[in-house]
């Protein structure tokens, strides 16, 4: 059964970090089957044609591919500024994948200009949060497997590496004078009721 739930991103993501991303980046270069995977995982959104929606090329791998006995799970992330269009995670759902996406926050290292951007005591630099959105696609393997031929080649498409930036800069300018978040805002978008999804 499909379905896309929206949870506190507190509850769910809590376990992904700055060192975890690394450590996932890492493993899939160290694993010709973790590499493998990750190829039949996107194949799968190619040809349900994610990336013709706004956003959704610009997506981070940052947790997995986690391998179960009849699906494999991966975690992305966007800047908060370049929310990915939930009509792509709807055309997900329509072809057999399950889809969670929420806000989130998570910690990065500053970028150390002086003594003072270190931990105290420390050379390690200081901390800071990200505004950010996580979206888990879960894809069974059996849909995997009808997926025979080779993806659409999007090797030669100029991805905006300054844009992905650009939005990460623009969250941190933003002042906690802005109030408190109010809970339908830390949410992920109200897709009850979707547009219909190009064919």
């Amino acid at each position: 059964m499909t379905s896309i739930a929206s949870k506190q991103a507190n509850k769910f993501f809590d376990n992904i970090d700055f060192v975890s991303i690394v450590d996932t980046i890492k493993n899939i270069y160290m694993s010709d089957g973790a590499m493998n995977t990750i190829l039949d995982f996107e194949r799968v959104m190619d040809e349900a044609d994610i990336y013709a929606y706004k956003n959704w090329i610009n997506g981070e791998l940052v947790q997995g591919p986690d391998i179960g006995r009849y699906s494999c799970t991966c975690i992305f992330m966007w800047p908060y500024k370049l929310m990915p269009d939930p009509r792509g995670a709807l055309r997900l759902t329509t072809v057999g994948c399950n889809v969670e996406m929420m806000k989130g926050k998570i910690e990065v290292p500053v970028e150390v200009t002086s003594y003072d951007d270190f931990q105290s005591g420390t050379r390690y630099p200081k901390m800071h949060d990200r505004e950010v959105w996580f979206m888990k696609i879960e894809i069974p393997f059996e849909l995997m497997d009808d997926i025979k031929e080779g993806s659409v080649d999007i090797a030669d498409q100029t991805i905006d590496l300054s844009e992905i930036e650009d939005a990460y800069d623009e969250d941190l300018e933003q002042t906690s004078t802005e109030g408190d978040i109010n809970d339908s805002d830390s949410a992920a978008p109200d897709l009850a009721q979707p547009e219909e999804a190009p064919v």
